[in-house]
């Protein structure tokens, strides 16, 4: 089998303004034998994804005529064999990992079988699941809610665990007291009543949810050290699940700083790329769950490596998970096969109707549980009709 094409689509859908410029890149590897593959470039959101286009399209011409069998001997040559590829960082990671998922997906298929097989079996059946970024609200509205008051976001608790989940993710210090996003300076040794807004807002959660509902505290990295441990002594009286992101990943000595002074397990990984990118925060002990992304860590190739040597030093792993249906069915694949699995994330983007309809089929959880697709590959792939509404360029 060999690889003949490689289609790079930029995915239509109409959630551009409602969801801060959401836009998926997706590759399909297309073979001699028929058999294609999809994988998705893990830069939806934030600002990147035209150059995760154009790297899938630069690394796309490196492959042509190869065994997409293969898969780590293109993982290698995709990393040595492009000069930037061993520099790692975002860009380059997200393409790479596009391409390995989808070679898994074609392995899949050509052996009709799940990629979980491949990947050593299923451990577990189901993966609990936690309901994310409810600072937005929760639900299936297409415009996102700005929460500001703490009843809100007591409200938006509720509604998650009415739709069956026991636990829910929240940036509680994201929004002002005003409604603006990401516009108050959280950096520094701040005022108590800077934070207090967060921690009310935390709080009432709390009380509305009861004692049994996991709460993990999302903060994005919008604090440094000392406001990240200042806000994580105020909250652990609310015995909060992790703590994720509480300080960039780019200085592994803070994040420990952090670890060492709050009292609640902390988690990152989503701007973490490959094992050489997670290598010291295994060393130092700092994280207690990773999260790496799939579609920018290096797909699933290097996704099973970090999770395995994390599994050495005791960490679970949760992969991150803000992308289109691909990414959500190539996570499920992972998950469900490694033993130090912690949860699943869902994205309240992943229930809106314009980015579940682009793929064939609409997996979401049934009380806050999720099941494994169990067709071929990763289990999931764009419509002919999504492609077609779609701005889509051809390397062979």
């Amino acid at each position: 089998m060999k690889i003949v094409s490689v289609d790079i689509i930029d995915v239509a859908n109409d959630l551009q303004s409602s969801t801060s410029k959401w836009r998926p890149v997706v590759v399909r590897i297309n073979t001699d034998e028929g058999i294609c593959g999809f994988g998705e470039v893990g830069m939806a959101y934030g600002v990147g994804a035209s150059a995760g286009f154009g790297m899938a399209k630069d690394l796309a011409k490196i492959i042509i005529g190869m065994d997409p069998m293969q898969n780590e001997a293109i993982w290698d040559k995709m990393q040595k064999k492009t000069f930037w590829g061993q520099g790692g960082g975002t860009v380059v990671s997200a393409g790479m990992s596009a391409i390995d998922i989808a070679l898994w997906d074609i392995k899949g298929k050509a052996l009709n079988v799940p990629v979980y097989q491949l990947l050593g079996g299923k451990c577990r059946d189901k993966v609990r699941t936690y309901a994310s970024q409810l600072q937005f609200g929760w639900g299936a509205a297409k415009e996102k809610s700005i929460l500001v008051e703490p009843k809100q976001y007591a409200e938006a608790a509720l509604q998650a665990i009415a739709d069956g989940y026991d636990a829910v993710k929240v940036d509680v210090n994201e929004m002002d007291g005003f409604g603006n996003i990401k516009k108050q300076n959280l950096c520094g040794v701040l005022p108590a009543q800077t934070l207090r807004l967060g921690y009310e807002r935390l709080k009432a959660m709390r009380e509305a949810v009861g004692p049994d509902v996991d709460i993990i505290v999302e903060a994005h990295a919008l604090t440094d050290t000392a406001a990240a441990i200042k806000f994580g002594k105020m909250i652990e009286e609310l015995d909060i699940f992790f703590y994720e992101e509480p300080v960039m990943p780019l200085n592994p000595k803070q994040m420990k700083k952090v670890a060492d002074q709050v009292n609640i397990p902390i988690a990152a990984g989503e701007r973490v790329y490959t094992r050489w990118g997670f290598r010291p925060f295994f060393e130092d002990g700092s994280l207690a769950v990773i999260q790496p992304d799939l579609g920018t860590c290096g797909g699933i190739t290097e996704g099973k490596k970090i999770c395995d040597m994390a599994h050495v030093y005791d960490m679970t792993a949760q992969i991150h998970v803000c992308g289109g249906p691909i990414m959500t069915a190539a996570s499920l694949q992972l998950e469900c096969a490694i033993p130090n699995f912690a949860i699943h994330e869902l994205h309240r983007y992943a229930l809106l109707e314009a980015n579940t309809k682009t793929c064939k089929y609409n997996y979401l959880p049934k009380n806050g549980m999720y099941e494994i697709p169990d067709l071929p590959g990763i289990g999931q792939e764009l419509t002919d009709e999504t492609i077609g509404a779609s701005t889509v360029e051809v390397v062979k």
